[in-house]
């Protein structure tokens, strides 16, 4: 166990999923009746075993069966439940090993049915010449070749629901419980569930994870896990066509849209309780091909799921903008990450996992955030400086999920080509417009904004003011004074040009 800085505790040994070489390790006195010390650890314990002795009294008798779940169920259920392994997140055989040893020891030779599960000297692994074992996604095992381990996953949880298939009855359900906040995960799922031949026909964002587990401390894990309902697809379901498939994935997710946003589901969760609803219109057909194609092109999950994310993205912008619709009104992408990031995570660090799924959504790198575009930095950064209050300052690296990065505020944005148009052709995103204009407006350019106004045309776009009011708004929540004001000021500056004023707008 390693010592908590600041807290004067030990803290458990896992405190992410991964055992690295510690240098400095601690040891509680055992009569120590603080946190971290044997009595706690024991009350622990014995507030789960009373817990789970109260619950196992309510139910019946429970089976509990050592096999590979590949293999084909025997009998015929109402229901099969399955929580699988989350794709690449953790390597969950490597870390039994730590416990497993010890059980191993410790059991041996209490029963004949202990002796048996744990015959093997460690957990079980990926076994090629069985072609089973446990499922993960890891290159590592299959050479390094990344694809091979991203096949073996796919094929493998096919099997696994296609046994799940066969066991079910006719109307039977299989519910698959999911939190995974990468999409080539939720392609890889959504694929082998359609292979085994399933349709999701609903799904519920609920509210699983407790905030202080180990999987929520400096990373980006979902506090939400998307519980997916599957029924099992007519033997006989013919191909669909991707204009009906999306036709009725708008309107599938839009009427939960609304409900989940009510409910106050946000941030990362939000985008991924759609994906459910949209489910239901893509996986009631074994393929979906693309009209336009005379070659027979499928649209992929991949394709599908994309589509998806975009439509979420643009009405959790629509909301911010205050359009009933939830319409993002045709923003470049750049801005609509920044609303999405800022309205979430205001200008405070945010898990580098999060900003990677809002990046992937909005259709932007992360490289052009970071680096071109100089809208994102570090968290270490800011965090250093004091300006996000407490935040511990942690290096962000460009894709883990344990690092952090932040907003970079307006008066930080100060290379030479904000607010102008790339070499490229690439249009200026009109968050680096305001921000031009907010530099301009506290240099006390009156003329320069005025030329700068109508160079851009903002002086008549309907969606200039609106971004305005929306930024007005999350600056006056952040308490951004300084932010606030200049917005303000601008806003009016724009109404006095003849632009219509935004308390028209709202």
């Amino acid at each position: 166990c390693s010592w908590t800085v600041g807290w004067d505790k030990i803290r458990n040994t896992f405190v992410r999923f991964a055992l690295p070489m510690s240098w400095d390790f601690a040891e509680t006195a055992l009569t120590a009746d603080a946190s971290g010390g044997y009595p706690g650890g024991v009350e622990w314990l014995a507030q789960y075993l009373e817990h789970a002795f109260g619950f196992a009294d309510q139910g019946g008798q429970p089976q509990v069966a050592l096999n590979s779940a590949t293999r084909a169920l025997e009998g015929e259920y109402d229901v099969v439940v399955t929580d699988p392994p989350y794709y690449d997140a953790i390597p969950y055989s490597d870390l039994m090993d730590f416990f497993y040893v010890w059980l191993r020891r410790t059991l041996h030779g209490l029963s004949p049915e202990l002796d048996a599960a744990f015959a093997e000297p460690l957990a079980p692994k990926w076994d090629h010449a069985a072609d089973d074992g446990e499922l993960i996604d890891d290159a590592a095992r299959f050479g390094g070749d990344r694809e091979a381990s991203k096949r073996n996953y796919e094929a493998g949880m096919a099997r696994a629901f296609h046994a799940c298939h066969r066991a079910l009855k006719p109307d039977g359900r299989l519910v698959i419980v999911f939190a995974h906040k990468h999409p080539d995960a939720w392609a890889t799922l959504v694929a082998a569930i359609i292979r085994a031949g399933f349709v999701v026909d609903g799904s519920w964002p609920i509210q699983t994870e407790r905030a202080a587990r180990t999987r929520s401390i400096g990373s980006a894990a979902l506090s939400s896990s998307v519980w997916l309902v599957c029924r099992k697809r007519a033997s006989n379901a013919a191909a669909g066509w991707d204009s009906g498939v999306l036709e009725d994935m708008r309107r599938l997710v839009g009427e939960r849209l609304r409900t989940f946003w009510d409910a106050g589901i946000r941030g990362p969760d939000f985008l991924w309780a759609a994906t459910g609803p949209a489910l239901e219109a893509y996986s009631q057909f074994p393929r979906v091909m693309k009209y336009a194609s005379a070659e027979g092109a499928v649209l992929s999950v991949e394709e599908f799921l994309r589509e998806v994310r975009r439509l979420v993205v643009d009405f959790a912008v629509g909301r911010i903008l205050h359009q009933d619709d939830g319409d993002g009104l045709g923003l470049d992408d750049v801005t609509t990450y920044y609303l999405l990031h800022r309205a979430n995570f205001g200008l405070a660090n945010a898990p580098a996992g999060a900003c990677i799924l809002y990046a992937t959504s909005c259709g932007v790198a992360m490289s052009l955030l970071t680096d071109q575009t100089e809208l994102l930095a570090s968290g270490k950064t800011r965090a250093a400086t004091g300006e996000d209050g407490d935040e511990e300052a942690t290096d962000a690296g460009a894709g883990g999920s344990g690092g952090e990065f932040r907003l970079r505020i307006w008066s930080e944005r100060r290379h030479r080509s904000l607010g102008e148009d790339a070499a490229n052709g690439r249009v200026a995103p009109l968050i680096d417009q305001v921000h031009k204009l907010m530099q301009l407006w506290k240099a006390g350019d009156l003329k320069e904004v005025n030329a700068y106004l109508d160079r851009r045309g903002l002086r008549h776009s309907g969606l200039f003011p609106r971004l305005l009011q929306a930024l007005i708004e999350t600056s006056r929540a952040g308490k951004q004074s300084d932010e606030c004001a200049i917005l303000e000021s601008l806003s009016n500056h724009l109404g006095g040009l003849g632009q219509p004023g935004i308390q028209q707008l709202f």
